[in-house]
C-alpha cells in the first residue's frame, strides 16, 4: 500500500486551499492553553509554518511518516483575544499557502457545562429510525451507500436530526430530561451505515442526518426545554473508509497497521486481527500480556480499524475532538462506546482532560459486563488494587439490568425470582457513587425489554417502575413507551432498531399523537409519562436515602426518602391486593397520606395498604 497517495478530490482542492486542518477552529479561555493542529495537504510535511497573532505561539512543528501531514503545536496565552489569523505555509518548492484560522470567544464558563446526573432520564434514539423530517437528505450523491429502503432492517430508513428536533415537545411532555442519540457523525461506509459506529469523519455530521448547523439547532431547542444533549462518541475505532485510512500519517496510527497494509487488497473477516473481547484483562492481576494486547489492539470488526491511542498525536486528536463537540454544541454529556477496548491509560487521560476542563460535566462509559466488580473498576474513586483511576463518573449497569429480567421471569423460590433484584441492588456497596451509574431496561444492542419479559405487560411495568425509582441515572430506549418489541427475531439488531411509528409520512400509526395505538400501548405511554414527570422533581429519587426490604411471599418493597418526601415501590408477583405494614415501621409512615401514582388513588398509611395485584404500586407522600 502506498501511504503517500491521497484522494483525487483532495489533490484538486490542494491547488486552491489547505485540504484539511483539524480542529477546524478553537476557543480562547481554556484552562489548557495548548492546541495541536492536524494539517493534511499534498506535500505539506516539509513546509515552514508561521503565525503572526498576539498571544499565539507556534511551539513546535512535527513531521509525519506521510509527506502529506503536519502537526502544529500552539500555545494560546490566557490573555489572547478571540479573532482570526492566517497560518502561513512555505512549501519546499517555494510556493506559499495560507489558511485563515479562528479562535472564538467562549459563550459560557467551564463550570456552566452541567452534565447529566441522577435527576435525569435519557431518551436513547437510533436517529435513522426515529423520524424523517427532511426526505431531501435521505440519499446523498457521492457517498458509498445511497439506497433508502425501509423494508431492509439493515439499510437506511431516512430518519434525521430535524426529525428529533421536530418532536422535542413530545420528548419533553413525556418527561425525559436528556437525549442520547446513537452517533450522528459521517459513516461513509458501503453498507449498514445507519447505526453510526463506523465514523469516517470526526468533525462532520453525516449529511444524511443533516448538517452541523442542524445539530446546533437541536441542541439549542433542547436546551430551551431543559433537555440535555448527550453525544455518543467512539474513541476505540473508526470506519474503514475514514479519509485517513487512504493516507495514514504514521506507521502506528491504527493497531495492526502493517498487517492491514499488507492485506489491503483482500481485506475481509478471514484475515482481520479482531479483539479477543477478553474485557477482564483490564482488571485481571493474572492476565497475560498476550491477552491484554489481544483485547486492546484487536479490531472490533474488519470494517472498523482499531485506533492506536498510544500514538501521542492520535491521543491529542481524540481528546481535542471531544472538547470541540462539547464547546461547539453545548453538550450535556458524552456516552463513550466500547469503553474497555481502547488503551485504558489513554481513557483515563481522555476522561481526565475533559473533566478537568468541565468539572460539572459527565461521561458514561459502555462496559458490557454482568459483574459489578468490573463495572465498579471503571468508576472514578474506586479503590482499584492496581491503582487505576478512570476519571469516569458513570458507567453502565448491565449487571442490574440482567438481574431485573431474571427476577421477573423466574418463579419465586429462596434463590430465584425477586431475590435477584434485591441482591443485585445490594451490590451497590462496591460502587463509589451508585446514583451516578446508568441503569436501563434495554438499549440499541439487545432485545427490547418487552421481548425479554415475554410480552408480559405487568412485568414490563414493574421493571420500568423499579428502574425509575432506583438510586441511579436512567436511560430508556425510544419505543419502550409503546411496547415496541422484537418477538419475530429476538436480539436481531435491525429489528431492535425498528422505525418509530408516526415518524414517516404515510404511517398509519402515530405514536407522537396516539393515533392508531392499541389500548395497551396507550396505557404504557401514559404510565411512563406519569412516572417520568413525577421523577423530574423528586428529590427522594434524585438523591434520597435508599431502604429496601428483602422479598417475602412474592412481594419486594423499596423506599427512597429525602426529608419529608418518601417514595415507595411495591413489586408484587402475587394476587394480593393488600400488604401488612408491620415490617416497615422503621419508615415512620403511620398516618401519612399517600398517592398511588399508577392508579391516582389516595389513602393513609395504616396497618395495611392497598397494592396492585400482579403489578407495581408506586406511591409518594409528596403530591
Amino acid at each position: 500500500m502506498d501511504n503517500t497517495k491521497i484522494p483525487i478530490e483532495d489533490i484538486k482542492n490542494s491547488k486552491k486551499k489547505i485540504n484539511r486542518i483539524e480542529p477546524p477552529h478553537w476557543w480562547v479561555g481554556f484552562k489548557n492553553t495548548k492546541l495541536q493542529l492536524l494539517v493534511h495537504h499534498e506535500n505539506i510535511g516539509a513546509a515552514e509554518v508561521s503565525i503572526d497573532y498576539e498571544g499565539v505561539i507556534v511551539t513546535e512543528v512535527h513531521q509525519a511518516k506521510s509527506p502529506n501531514y503536519l502537526f502544529i503545536d500552539l500555545e494560546i496565552s490566557s490573555s489572547t483575544k478571540a479573532g482570526e489569523f492566517d497560518i502561513q505555509f512555505k512549501l519546499k518548492n517555494g510556493k506559499k499557502l495560507k489558511h485563515k484560522y479562528e479562535l472564538k470567544p467562549r459563550e459560557k464558563s467551564s463550570e456552566d457545562y452541567v452534565g447529566f446526573n441522577s435527576s435525569d432520564v435519557m431518551y436513547l434514539i437510533t436517529p435513522d429510525r426515529f423520524a424523517n423530517a427532511n426526505p431531501e437528505n435521505d440519499s446523498v450523491e457521492g457517498l458509498l451507500e445511497t439506497t433508502v429502503d425501509r423494508s431492509n432492517d439493515y439499510g437506511r430508513h431516512g430518519g434525521d436530526i430535524q426529525g428529533i428536533t421536530n418532536h422535542l415537545d413530545y420528548i419533553d411532555d413525556m418527561g425525559f430530561t436528556a437525549i442520547w442519540s446513537c452517533p450522528l457523525l459521517t459513516n461513509d461506509m458501503p453498507k449498514s451505515s445507519y447505526h453510526g459506529y463506523a465514523i469516517t469523519d470526526y468533525y462532520q455530521i453525516d449529511p444524511r442526518f443533516g448538517t452541523n448547523e442542524d445539530y446546533r439547532v437541536l441542541s439549542n431547542e433542547a436546551s430551551k426545554r431543559g433537555i440535555k444533549i448527550v453525544m455518543d462518541q467512539v474513541a476505540n475505532h473508526c470506519g474503514l473508509e475514514h479519509w485517513w485510512m487512504k493516507d495514514l500519517p504514521f506507521g502506528d496510527w491504527v493497531n495492526y497497521q502493517k498487517h492491514y497494509e499488507e492485506n489491503i487488497d483482500k481485506w475481509d473477516y478471514d484475515i482481520v486481527k479482531t479483539s479477543n473481547h477478553k474485557r477482564t484483562s483490564n482488571q485481571d492481576i493474572y492476565a497475560s500480556e498476550l491477552d491484554k494486547k489481544g483485547m486492546a489492539d484487536g479490531w472490533f470488526v474488519s470494517s472498523m480499524p482499531d485506533l492506536n491511542q498510544r500514538n501521542p498525536f492520535m491521543a491529542k486528536y481524540l481528546i481535542q475532538n471531544s472538547i470541540w463537540w462539547i464547546e461547539e454544541y453545548n453538550l450535556g454529556g458524552i456516552r463513550q462506546d466500547t469503553y474497555p477496548y481502547p488503551d485504558k491509560d489513554f481513557m483515563s487521560d481522555w476522561a481526565g482532560a475533559i473533566m478537568n476542563e468541565y468539572p460539572n460535566f459527565n461521561i458514561v462509559g459502555e462496559e458490557w459486563s454482568y459483574n459489578p466488580l468490573l463495572i465498579a473498576y471503571w468508576q472514578q474513586g474506586n479503590k482499584n488494587k492496581d491503582g487505576y483511576n478512570s476519571n469516569l463518573r458513570s458507567t453502565m449497569d448491565f449487571a442490574m439490568q440482567r438481574q431485573i429480567i431474571s427476577a421477573l421471569n423466574e418463579e419465586e423460590s429462596w434463590d430465584k425470582g425477586l431475590v435477584k433484584m434485591y441482591e443485585g441492588l445490594a451490590n451497590d456497596f462496591i460502587y463509589p457513587a451508585p446514583k451516578d451509574i446508568l441503569v436501563f431496561p434495554d438499549n440499541h444492542d439487545m432485545s427490547r425489554i418487552h421481548t425479554q419479559l415475554n410480552g408480559n405487560i405487568p412485568n414490563t411495568k414493574m421493571a420500568l417502575g423499579y428502574i425509575l425509582a432506583m438510586p441511579r441515572t436512567v436511560q430508556l430506549y425510544y419505543g419502550t413507551e409503546i411496547l415496541m418489541a422484537d418477538f419475530e427475531k429476538p436480539g436481531d439488531h435491525g429489528l431492535i432498531r425498528s422505525d418509530f411509528p408516526g415518524g414517516w409520512n404515510g404511517d398509519t400509526v402515530n405514536a407522537f399523537t396516539g393515533e392508531g395505538l392499541s389500548e395497551d400501548q396507550k396505557g404504557m405511554q401514559n404510565y411512563l409519562k406519569t412516572l417520568l414527570n413525577y421523577r423530574k422533581n423528586s428529590k427522594a429519587i434524585h438523591e434520597g436515602k435508599t431502604i429496601h426490604f428483602a422479598p417475602k411471599d412474592g412481594v419486594y418493597v423499596l423506599f427512597r426518602k429525602y426529608e419529608e418526601e418518601v417514595v415507595g415501590v411495591v413489586i408484587n408477583k402475587t394476587e394480593k391486593t393488600s400488604l401488612d405494614t408491620d415490617r416497615f415501621n422503621e419508615m415512620n409512615l403511620n398516618g401519612k397520606s399517600l398517592k398511588d401514582l399508577v392508579t391516582g388513588n389516595q389513602s393513609n398509611w395504616g396497618s395495611s395498604i392497598q397494592i396492585n395485584a400482579k403489578g407495581i404500586t408506586f406511591f409518594t407522600t409528596k403530591y
